[in-house]
């Protein structure tokens, strides 16, 4: 697919912020490109120091929810957490019941099931709640929208705190938008308008922690104890996808320091499993390998057996519950890959590869993949995507979006089709009648003000560097900006006319190029790239006809267009530079 490149401008000089910061100037530029330009911002940006975090108390309704839970510890009142399946509800729960457990509160947790229950909280459960005794019901990730569900649970004489993070949920009045909250004891959501906390952008897990940290400070425990929770809030902050900025990056960027030295049994196990027990952690290990295993069993299981493990104190049992894990996501990634290559065939070979969004309803796409189909079509075509599936009462499914189109705002256009939806701009979920998925279809792409220019995938350069500045000391420089993710995107930089003097083609599926490129006509540099085999050879084949397999064999030092990212390759104990190439084409 053709990509467009885009080299960042900053009018900013770098001489004078990399001598200030004590940086290099490329990690000024790196910052700089990040709107990171203040001294004492990149300072702050760059120690991720825990004394940078604000005072609990700051959010709305804080000392009256953590009152309420003392009140109930004290009382002997039973406290149920109401959490969610995601990996963001997962660690939030486990955060809030260990806590709670360490106090000697009498604490049980729920998660609900994604199908029979789906997102939030559900009367029917709150009534059987009510019945197996629970007085206080605490809920995490979950709950700002629950206006019904807490009226309910208050009409049991139960009490009800709220903990979340989500948008406040709204109702549209002669077009002006009024929002409403649920009329718990306690709303703790910074996101509310009159919630003065400075940092509006933390996860589900990252409030638990504040509650927990707030409840500690009420109690007179040690600060230290509560960083103890920093491993647990940091995964469920790298897989929730927040901004990760702010106290975001402090509580993932020590949740990586933590986690080589963890003394969590249930986390340790999966890491053993996972084959990353003896690593350094990054932000990579946790989004794509501990984050979705723990995802996975909300998916096709119970996303308790994730609480189960995190909370396991025995490390056999542990071991087992970790296997479970792994073997649950490998059956989710099969399942994903068997529903994208069949939705990918069905696109290319019908109507639909014409439209701008695609509307595709595939009934036997399990519901809790629709989502991870959806973002994975979109990557192959580079449009907003909707997949829907079989529901238990009607068709649902999820949405991804692309920068260029709000898809949460367009699906407010239509809300007369559908049943339930929410979201945001880049990602919706949403239940509809199945007669009215080909309206819904036709009025979205009737609507769709995207351009052809807009469907071109952008690439940003953080800055053009020559591959002699690719060494050691560049790449432990790139490695102090992590977490990466969003509002941290990893960086890329690009440079022009790099000789190309061997190709390999690697892997069992023969799907892995590896260039090696010329640095100076006096040393080598390995570049990898992964899945683009094919698209290599083809451009070779439109530029050099039937001679390209020839250049395969032997490239003779043309001359290529490369962006990447540059790493250490560690191999039987040796370490040395490489490239992880981002995208590539032939120089002019």
């Amino acid at each position: 697919m053709k990509t467009e490149w885009r080299l960042k401008v900053t009018n900013c000089d770098l001489d004078k912020i990399s001598k200030e910061a004590n940086i290099s100037k490329s990690i000024a530029k790196i910052l700089v490109n990040r709107g990171i330009k203040d001294i004492e911002e990149i300072k702050k940006f760059m120690s991720c120091s825990l004394q940078d975090m604000y005072d609990p108390f700051l959010m709305k309704d804080m000392d009256e929810g953590t009152d309420i839970i003392i009140d109930a510890i004290e009382e002997g009142k039973k406290i149920v957490i109401y959490g969610d399946y995601d990996a963001d509800g997962v660690t939030s729960t486990f955060i809030l019941y260990k806590a709670l457990l360490e106090l000697e509160a009498n604490v049980e947790y729920y998660i609900p099931d994604r199908e029979a229950e789906g997102y939030g909280m559900c009367i029917d459960r709150i009534q059987i709640l009510k019945e197996e005794g629970a007085e206080v019901i605490l809920t995490c990730d979950n709950g700002i929208s629950a206006i019904e569900e807490v009226s309910f649970a208050k009409s049991l004489g139960m009490k009800v705190v709220v903990t979340d993070h989500h948008e406040l949920p709204f109702f549209e009045n002669e077009e002006k938008r009024e929002y409403t909250i649920p009329e718990a004891d306690a709303v703790i959501n910074p996101k509310q308008g009159e919630c003065k906390y400075p940092f509006k952008l933390l996860c589900g897990a990252g409030i638990a922690f504040k509650f927990v940290q707030a409840l500690h400070m009420k109690l007179g425990i040690e600060e230290e104890k509560v960083y103890e929770l920093i491993e647990i809030a940091g995964i469920g902050t790298i897989c929730d996808v927040v901004d990760l900025v702010g106290e975001n990056r402090i509580i993932a960027k020590n949740a990586l320091n933590m986690m080589s030295k963890s003394k969590n049994i249930g986390l340790n196990a999966l890491m053993k499993v996972l084959g990353i027990k003896d690593k350094k952690i990054k932000s990579y290990h946790i989004g794509f390998m501990i984050g979705p295993c723990i995802n996975a069993t909300g998916r096709l299981d119970t996303a308790a057996l994730s609480v189960k493990l995190l909370a396991c104190n025995d490390e056999n049992e542990a071991l087992s519950l970790a296997k479970t894990l792994e073997h649950l996501n490998k059956t989710r990634q099969d399942m994903t890959l068997k529903n994208v290559e069949e939705i990918i065939d069905y696109v290319e070979n019908s109507d639909l590869k014409k439209d701008k969004v695609l509307v595709v309803y595939k009934e036997d796409v399990h519901e809790s993949i629709a989502g991870i189909v959806a973002g994975k079509v979109r990557e192959k075509f580079n449009v907003p995507t909707i997949i829907l599936t079989k529901g238990k009462d009607m068709p649902k499914g999820s949405g991804r979006s692309i920068e260029e189109y709000n898809l949460f705002e367009e699906l407010i256009k239509c809300k007369d089709l559908l049943g339930k939806f929410g979201g945001h701009p880049m990602a919706a979920g949403l239940s509809i009648e199945e007669e009215n998925i080909d309206k819904l279809r036709r009025r979205l792409n009737e609507n769709c003000t995207l351009t052809d220019k807009d469907l071109i995938p952008k690439i940003k350069i953080d800055k053009r560097i020559h591959l002699s500045e690719v060494n050691f000391n560049l790449i432990e420089q790139i490695e102090e900006l992590e977490p990466f993710g969003k509002g941290n995107s990893s960086p890329f930089f690009a440079e022009k006319n790099v000789k190309i003097i061997d190709v390999k083609v690697l892997g069992k599926n023969q799907n892995t190029l590896k260039l090696i490129c010329s640095v100076n006509n006096n040393r080598n540099i390995d570049a990898i790239c992964f899945n683009r085999v094919e698209e290599f050879k083809e451009i070779l084949k439109i530029k050099y006809g039937k001679q390209y397999q020839k250049i395969i064999m032997n490239p003779n030092g043309i001359k290529m267009d490369l962006i990447f990212s540059p790493m250490i390759n560690e191999f039987n104990g040796n370490k040395k530079e490489q490239l992880r190439i981002k995208d590539f084409r032939l120089s002019n």
